[in-house]
């Protein structure tokens, strides 16, 4: 996957938090969030460690140069978690924008590609 926003040591972080839910989309959007990482795009960061109000977790996203969430199905937890914590300028995707419903979706790789193609591009659109 290439792009011209990858991330820098010295740039503020990009940040990448996805809803992991126990669904079978929660789970492709835990592995979209983690193939981003791998690739270099963003981080992928602990959306529990804003639920639960974790200090630095919360001065680190502050700081983020973009912030993304990632949610498989319409109940949005993690946008609704970052929106609880006082985050709003964030991009955002749900699965069900690229056809995937909950219950019904494999997770594999072609499902994470498709996902992580439209993640990329909401990111890019912060990094342009």
């Amino acid at each position: 996957m290439s792009t011209n926003c990858k991330c820098e040591c010295s740039a503020a972080p990009r940040l990448i938090f996805a809803c992991s839910g126990a669904a079978d989309v929660g789970a492709v959007a835990d592995q979209v969030a983690r193939k981003m990482t791998r690739d270099g795009i963003g981080k992928m960061f602990c959306l529990a460690g804003i639920g639960a109000r974790v200090s630095g977790i919360l001065k680190t996203t502050e700081a983020a140069q973009a912030i993304l969430a990632i949610d498989g199905c319409p109940l949005d937890c993690a946008k609704k978690s970052l929106e609880e914590a006082g985050f709003t300028n964030f991009k955002h995707l749900q699965l069900t924008q690229v056809g995937m419903t909950k219950g019904e979706t494999d997770v594999n790789d072609d499902n994470i590609e498709k996902a992580a193609a439209r993640a990329v591009a909401l990111l890019q659109e912060v990094c342009s």
